[in-house]
């Protein structure tokens, strides 16, 4: 558990994030604490009678639980922030070496205590859960601080350069004056923030685990943008701090014209004082190690970096599937796809192979909106009916549905030149902040409109907001479990999501239904080029060829997958690993149940517990057989 205090050193070893997908830049820094989750065994009620016993050696461990995981959130105050906890909100993590050493200390003891302290076999049937979660959690965090610099603190998908102005612009309301000046502390704490993680990097070169050299000129560009605008420089553009600052503290009704002025003021100061030669030595540290930075690409080259690799991979995916297997799995997938996409190049009568279907798909004007606030608008609204038109249609499919509201944004301009075309943000636990379907409109070729169904149906309706909602919102579970995730089990359950809704009459048009394979297709694509890279010394020239020859991708979104498949190993394995054994306990369930077998139902077998590693989702899944068939 005390991982999640400081998962920011383990953040691309254990559970680099997804799209970020299905989780935040804030959310990245808490997976070892969330990562190899273990599932509900027992999904069925219990019995109507449980021994006094037992009933109180669970409630001691439940309260253990909620209590360990109430120290970690306190030591994290942008985990607070992320969960609507309005406390510390004018400091940033501590991200120091010192702490994490703290927080690794505190797991050790943390797990000792739960062994020493509770009798297993006198736990009810969802505290036995619970504590193996817990055991699972912890020794993963253990296993992985031998690999806590095994990653890239600053890279072009993530890290604190973009983190931090998206958090203090997402995650920190001004509501009072006494909220403005918290704002204002931790502007004048990044510099602070920016010389931890300067450290940690330096540690990392000692090594040798430095980025490739793609990767420097990407995050310059991002770093420009954070700083670039007033009050920075005298140009006429406002920079996204500074316009959000000011628009937050122009709405406070508590607070006369002297008062916001004096708060402009200090912003201004904190902003140029200390903030921007807080990048400035970001930008110092990155130049340095540009020149020493080669264009290896994979983890292979690290030391015991395969080790590293099937770590990540074993993170990722919550299987003990070797980078072979991964890798054989994926070129298989990606015959039986295009195969199907042979057979819809054939409804539309398309005359040619699929190669030259591709490039129509890719060339053709008709599937993309124009780059222009008109296209991107014509976008935003299509993919609002789009969810609509499936929000109409959950009870079909679910009976139990997420209380949180969702909203559709475009990706902030200082982030949108490294992220991905679409990733969900979730919404606070407390409801002051919705889920967000944040779509990237930097370049509308990067989101084709025959994708639009699937992607709709992944980031937002039944996708990535129905799982982690639901999974916030459960009761009768510890804490923990409610914030829990692995990507083979978010990704997995949102590419699964992309698939059922066709067996019900959606993606009509076979251009849509085309780009759902497409986007199968990539996930398919991901299981061989990320074991490529890292396990078969794939260079980064050889990924992005296999793409075109294999996917109708445009070149940026080729560009910005074999970039971050490169800094974050293994993560982009766990979406199709996930997605086929979800698609397989279903079918299984369907043929052993027969006319017993209820959709509704097994959706909710599958969410209703919260984030499932896949192997006990396989059990938890044959126990529900058997007991329907009894």
């Amino acid at each position: 558990m005390g991982a999640l205090r400081r998962a920011w050193l383990c953040r691309l070893a254990l559970e680099p994030g997804s799209r970020q997908i299905t989780f935040s830049p804030i959310q990245i820094r808490t997976c070892i604490l969330l990562a190899g989750s273990v599932a509900a065994l027992a999904a069925g009620p219990l019995r109507a009678a449980v021994p006094a016993e037992v009933t109180a050696e669970s409630a001691k461990a439940n309260a253990f639980f909620d209590r360990v995981f109430d120290a970690a959130v306190a030591r994290s105050p942008m985990f607070m922030a992320q969960l609507g906890i309005k406390k510390d909100t004018d400091k940033w993590d501590d991200i120091s070496a010192a702490r994490a050493l703290e927080d690794f200390v505190i797991t050790v003891q943390d797990l000792a205590e739960l062994k020493r302290s509770f009798n297993f076999e006198l736990l009810d049937d969802q505290t036995k859960v619970s504590y193996r979660m817990f055991v699972n959690d912890a020794e993963r965090s253990i296993e992985g601080w031998k690999w806590r610099y095994y990653n890239y603190p600053l890279n072009q998908i993530s890290g604190l350069h973009s983190e931090a102005p998206a958090f203090l612009i997402n995650y920190h309301p001004i509501a009072s004056v006494p909220d403005a000046q918290a704002y204002i502390t931790r502007l004048r704490g990044m510099g602070l923030l920016f010389d931890q993680l300067i450290e940690g990097m330096k540690i990392g070169e000692t090594k040798n685990i430095i980025p490739p050299r793609f990767v420097f000129p990407l995050v310059a560009d991002s770093v420009k943008e954070v700083i670039s605008g007033q009050p920075f420089d005298q140009s006429a553009k406002r920079s996204a701090l500074w316009e959000d600052f000011e628009g937050k503290v122009g709405a406070l009704k508590d607070a006369d014209a002297a008062t916001k002025q004096q708060l402009l003021a200090d912003a201004r100061a904190a902003l140029t004082g200390v903030v921007q030669p807080a990048y400035g030595k970001i930008i110092a540290i990155m130049e340095a190690q540009q020149k020493i930075a080669t264009d290896d690409d994979g983890a292979w080259k690290f030391a015991e970096g395969l080790d590293f690799y099937a770590f990540a991979l074993r993170g990722s995916t919550t299987t003990r599937m070797t980078a072979d297997e991964i890798h054989q799995l994926g070129l298989r997938e990606v015959a039986r796809i295009h195969h199907d996409m042979e057979a819809i190049m054939k409804q539309v009568g398309f005359k040619g192979d699929l190669p030259a279907f591709f490039k129509f798909i890719k060339e053709d004007p008709q599937f993309y909106y124009p780059t222009t606030p008109e296209g991107k608008a014509a976008y935003m609204k299509r993919a609002t009916q789009i969810i609509d038109d499936m929000r109409v249609r959950l009870d079909e499919f679910f009976i139990t549905k997420p209380k949180a509201p969702l909203v559709i944004r475009p990706v902030e301009p200082f982030r949108e030149q490294g992220a991905a075309g679409a990733f969900y943000e979730q919404p606070a636990p407390d409801g002051s902040r919705p889920g967000v379907y944040y779509v990237n409109t930097i370049d509308m070729r990067g989101v084709p409109i025959f994708e639009m169904e699937t992607l709709a149906h992944h980031e937002a309706i039944p996708g990535h907001h129905m799982q982690i909602a639901i999974a916030q919102e459960l009761t009768g579970i510890p804490k923990f479990r409610k914030f829990s995730g692995n990507t083979a089990y978010g990704e997995g359950w949102a590419l699964y999501t992309e698939y059922f809704p066709k067996e019900f009459g959606f993606y009509q048009d076979p251009y849509q239904d085309f780009g759902r394979l497409t986007d199968e297709l990539l996930r398919a694509v991901r299981l061989v080029v990320d074991t490529g890279l890292h396990a078969k010394k794939w260079t980064r020239a050889q990924v992005m060829e296999y793409f075109r020859k294999n996917t109708p991708n445009s070149e940026r979104d080729i560009f910005t997958e074999t970039n971050r498949y490169i800094v974050w190993p293994g993560q982009a394995t766990a979406y199709k690993i996930g997605m086929l054994k979800i698609l397989e306990l279903r079918e299984l369930a369907k043929k052993e149940l027969g006319p017993k077998f209820s959709l509704r139902e097994y959706h909710d077998l599958v969410l209703r517990d919260g984030a499932v590693p896949m192997d006990l989702l396989e059990e938890n899944v044959r126990a529900w057989i058997t007991r329907k068939q009894g």
